[in-house]
């Protein structure tokens, strides 16, 4: 099968007919004595390719392999064993089928690991179309749009089921506490809500009131505190729902001052058959990185896949960014200039267009601030101006834009140190002068940078977060945070599962899910063998690392997993690189040492190698000193490996090990308080406390022994880890509770 595919999506004047009809004029220009094909080729038929080569540079001893593909290799991968051929000395022959979908086929010829690849412009023969190409290109055409439209509408099905699970699972974690019944309750009827004392915040054995609202506490009935009666081990209250209510609010007040507020965002029941629609939410980021357009680190994607999740879940998200002078505008769809305003001592125009689907406003001041040829560094370049006053020029400009368009969201998001100043502003300077509805949430992704400013929009946000809730744990005491901490919660990030998506992905052998994950990452170690030159003889598991190398990523552990895994027969994978050049020279030097035929280290950014690394590998190994929150380690579930981490921030709240986490695990991925149910294990990994070598030995040993010793139960971990969802939907509910909290309070 073929290793790549590429689709011409659209008409057929595109890129693609173009590389085609490259080659097309390549194989007329070509036609000679080097290769040649016996006949014509047509689709759907056999035809034979000779290749004289003692006419070539390889020489005629060796094995001769061809290697294949069709319409300017946008589809490859395809390989054919060579014979002498009959009554030609020094001539080897291959047949093959010709695709039916082919225009132009495309070969080289190896031997040996070398390659001829006549000189560069590779060897063409052209392919018979009895319908002509024009007729060939518009089927084409059509078929890329079938399959686009097919593609969208799996993936809106795809969106659309994992918003319907991760509301189910949130509504099972609901109930261990609150349940209804109905279950589903509906406007203009009667419901009972039941707490279980036994495991809610109040106090047992004593009266406990309800605190009843509607509609995200917008609904201008006001009920007033009913007090529950005790049946069945549990407590109820019985009340009518408005006819116009969309949604019940909840929270239990006990005698003695204990209360259950659902750590204080409140609970909140679905209610269906409202004369009145649940409006949406309006919600505006003002960030200074957004994916891809202006991307520098881990902020610009969570911009981006965040706003789009909340916006898939019926809500509206725009983006508030600078206009840098390093963004590819050709990649905003319809950009264009629309207004500008005064403010700041000049002029200030005003971009706009749809990144991601997004709507994306870009500001761009007459001070030159973002014509600077970078994101961030001014604070190192011979300019007058620092990052700082950059940023904080913007964040106040953003707020200047939103007053003087008449905007009014529900809620200004800001992230970072970056716009951290937007939060103290916009209280001081904008919401007694006409900007009056917005609330504020503040997201922190990196407290290493702009402490102060990261607690200055602390106190000023009216809930902030991180990006994962145990490292809000872990960051609770720092100087920033502390004092704020009753506003303050961890939502873990998610992954962008269109990029990361196995039975999509064109850097992949073959596309596969959970159903038929052991063929596909079969063929995917194979490929991964194939392309680092490791052993494809041994029946071994394959260690991966996909990470800077950095303090903070465990360099330490890292070095030591490699001699490990080599040690109990595996083979070890590294990808990745280190800024420090001392690090980087030591990680040199373990290459020269373990590197071979068991062990392969790559020291550069490589994308489609980081794919088949996370389809190729067993196991991916995360042993972080600190992990805010880390995608590794979800990717790798995504592709079926299994992770090997250390139990902190991130990667403590994504991985659940076999051994030790049953009961965690059943609670975070299925909602259920009862690990011993069918289905509900939810463990899929192996991980570790210490930062010693000894404790990730701990980890690695059992993994490598489940590969070796319950090779059946592994595949079966593998395929688990596949359907667990890993997206934005669950982070994305978390964000709306967070919204209409902050709305609240």
């Amino acid at each position: 099968e073929g290793t790549g595919t590429r689709d011409m999506e659209g008409g057929g004047d595109g890129g693609l007919r173009e590389e085609v009809d490259q080659a097309l004029a390549a194989a007329v220009l070509a036609e000679g004595d080097l290769l040649i094909a016996e006949g014509k080729a047509e689709p759907g038929k056999d035809l034979t390719v000779t290749y004289r080569a003692g006419k070539g540079h390889l020489g005629s001893e060796g094995d001769f392999r061809l290697v294949w593909g069709f319409n300017a290799w946008s589809q490859k991968g395809f390989f054919a064993d060579m014979v002498p051929a009959a009554g030609e000395e020094g001539a080897f022959q291959a047949t093959l089928k010709v695709p039916k979908d082919a225009a132009v086929l495309d070969f080289v010829v190896e031997s040996g690991g070398q390659y001829d690849n006549n000189c560069g412009l590779d060897f063409h023969v052209e392919v018979e179309r009895r319908e002509g190409l024009e007729a060939f290109w518009s089927a084409r055409a059509k078929e890329a749009e079938e399959r686009r439209r097919s593609k969208e509408e799996a993936k809106r099905e795809r969106i659309a089921s994992g918003r319907r699970e991760a509301l189910e699972k949130a509504r099972a974690k609901v109930e261990a506490v609150l349940s209804s019944e109905p279950r589903a309750p509906r406007a203009g009827e009667m419901v009972t809500l039941r707490l279980d004392a036994s495991v809610s915040a109040v106090s047992e054995g004593v009266g406990v009131e309800a605190r009843l609202s509607f509609n995200r506490n917008a609904h201008p009935l006001d009920l007033p505190a009913a007090k529950m009666t005790p049946k069945e081990g549990k407590l109820e209250v019985t009340f009518l729902v408005p006819s116009d209510a969309w949604a019940i609010d909840a929270k239990f007040v006990a005698e003695d001052g204990t209360m259950d507020d659902h750590h204080g965002f409140g609970y909140h029941l679905p209610v269906s058959g409202s004369v009145a629609p649940e409006p949406p939410q309006h919600v505006i980021h003002v960030a200074v990185e957004m994916a891809p357009i202006a991307k520098v680190g881990g902020l610009a994607d969570v911009v981006t896949s965040i706003g789009r999740a909340v916006q898939d879940m019926g809500h509206t998200v725009e983006v508030v960014l600078p206009k840098y002078d390093t963004i590819d505008y050709g990649e905003v769809l319809g950009f264009r200039e629309c207004e500008s305003f005064e403010w700041g001592g000049t002029t200030n125009r005003v971009f706009t267009g749809i990144v991601e689907d997004l709507q994306v406003w870009f500001l761009q001041p007459g001070n030159g601030f973002f014509d600077i040829n970078m994101i961030y560094g001014a604070d190192w370049e011979p300019i007058p101006m620092m990052d700082s006053e950059r940023f904080g020029f913007f964040s106040k400009a953003a707020l200047e834009f939103l007053l003087q368009s008449g905007r009014q969201p529900d809620i200004i998001h800001c992230h970072d140190w970056s716009s951290a100043s937007a939060a103290r502003a916009y209280w001081q300077d904008y919401h007694h002068y006409g900007l009056w509805k917005p609330k504020v949430v503040f997201t922190i992704h990196n407290l290493e940078f702009g402490a102060a400013a990261i607690g200055d929009a602390a106190m000023n946000a009216q809930k902030f977060t991180t990006v994962s809730p145990s490292y809000a744990f872990e960051v609770g005491g720092h100087p920033a945070v502390e004092p704020h901490s009753a506003k303050f919660s961890g939502i873990i990030n998610g992954i962008d599962t269109d990029i990361w998506d196995p039975l999509y992905d064109q850097f992949l052998p073959t596309p596969y899910s959970a159903e038929n994950a052991e063929e596909g990452k079969r063929d995917a170690k194979k490929a991964l063998r194939e392309r680092l030159g490791l052993r494809q003889d041994r029946d071994c598991p394959v260690v991966g690392v996909v990470s800077r190398l950095t303090t903070q990523k465990g360099i330490h552990l890292i070095k030591h997993a490699a001699y490990r895994t080599l040690d109990r027969g595996g083979q070890f994978v590294l990808l990745g690189s280190a800024p420090d050049p001392k690090i980087q020279a030591d990680f040199d030097g373990l290459a020269g040492q373990l590197g071979g035929d068991m062990g392969a280290f790559c020291y550069a950014y490589d994308e489609p190698l980081s794919h088949l690394i996370y389809a190729g590998c067993d196991v991916i190994l995360v042993p972080s000193m600190f992990e805010p929150c880390g995608l590794t380690q979800m990717i790798a579930m995504r592709y079926g490996s299994v992770p090997v981490v250390r139990q902190t921030g991130g990667l403590r709240d994504t991985v659940f090990d076999v051994d030790h986490d049953k009961a965690r695990a059943a609670w975070e991925i299925h909602g259920s308080d009862d690990h011993t149910k069918a289905g509900m294990d939810g463990t899929n990994g192996f991980s570790f406390e210490g930062t010693d070598e000894g404790s990730l030995d701990y980890a690695l040993n059992r993994a490598i022994d489940c590969w070796y010793n319950d090779i059946a139960f592994f595949q079966q971990l593998q395929s688990r880890n596949m359907t667990q969802d890993w997206s934005w939907n669950k982070p994305a509910l978390d964000y709306i509770e967070l919204y209409y909290s902050a709305i609240k309070g």
